[in-house]
């Protein structure tokens, strides 16, 4: 009995990771949930997926439940209303937290993440905190953009590595493993934005942590089927917040740099 309930706690684990849970939020993704739930079972079947589903009107959180009523590997966590991308994945965070997981995996529902990059990613995860899947670094690939999405990303995340100082190719990337133990280390409560930004402000928060973040190339693919949550608004907030922050965290460096003048402990070059 003891050796039969050992394989089965291997079985579920990603070998140098532990145990991993996949969140996918969704709203009105009906047309696409079972095909990526699909694709990470076979990709990586010893993951666990949560479906994050904000009450879509499209049916999305019962094709969830059907999901899940017929996969023990498959969960679901309905939530009242569309509350935005980033309270869906604290929330998941939260319930990775709360129920043993090692490791959690943000994934787009619309098939832009590809599953059978998530192998390569829980890869990565062995020897870091935080795994990015980055669409600009070397061996990456974007497919099916047009031309200005590839340079508000570009530039997006050109301002983003420069106003505060990551060295982070990707920040805006919503493809990610992080350890819990990573998690803890960053003020999850102190997170306030949504969407694009969401994604820039918990990567801001891995460095400012001192956590081991690495990328790895993936291939992007526009999604398919469904409309995209993007829009100008979601673009504006995220430079406006990028700005504040690396305004903000500016004014501290300063402020440490004349405190540590008054007591004696600056360093000079």
């Amino acid at each position: 009995m003891i050796q039969a309930t050992d394989t089965i706690r291997r079985a579920d684990e990603v070998p140098g990771v532990g145990r991993v849970l996949v969140v996918i939020p969704t709203y009105n993704e009906a047309d696409n949930i079972a095909v990526i739930v699909g694709r990470v079972r076979r990709a990586a079947p010893a993951v666990q997926i949560l479906i994050a589903d904000d009450n879509s009107p499209d049916g999305t959180g019962a094709i969830a439940d059907a999901l899940a009523d017929g996969d023990a590997h498959v969960q679901v966590l309905h939530r009242q209303g569309k509350q935005g991308l980033g309270a869906a994945y604290l929330a998941g965070f939260g319930w990775a937290r709360e129920r043993g997981y090692q490791a959690v995996v943000e994934m787009d529902a619309d098939g832009s993440h590809a599953p059978e990059d998530l192998p390569a990613l829980l890869d990565a995860a062995r020897d870091a905190d935080v795994v990015i899947g980055s669409r600009w670094t070397s061996g990456a690939r974007v497919l099916n953009w047009p031309l200005r999405r590839l340079l508000l990303s570009r530039g997006g995340n050109l301002y983003a590595r420069l106003a505060l100082g990551m060295p982070v190719s990707d920040a805006t990337g919503g493809y990610r493993v992080y350890r819990i133990s990573a998690l803890d280390a960053i003020d999850l409560n102190s997170v306030t934005s949504q969407g694009y930004s969401f994604q820039v402000e918990l990567s801001r928060l891995a460095h400012r942590a001192g956590v081991r973040i690495v990328e790895v190339p993936i291939t992007f693919a526009e999604r398919e089927r469904g409309d995209s949550k993007m829009s100008p608004k979601i673009v504006a907030e995220a430079l406006w917040r990028i700005t504040a922050w690396g305004v903000r965290d500016r004014r501290q460096a300063v402020r440490r740099g004349l405190h540590g003048t008054a007591t004696g402990q600056a360093r000079w070059p």
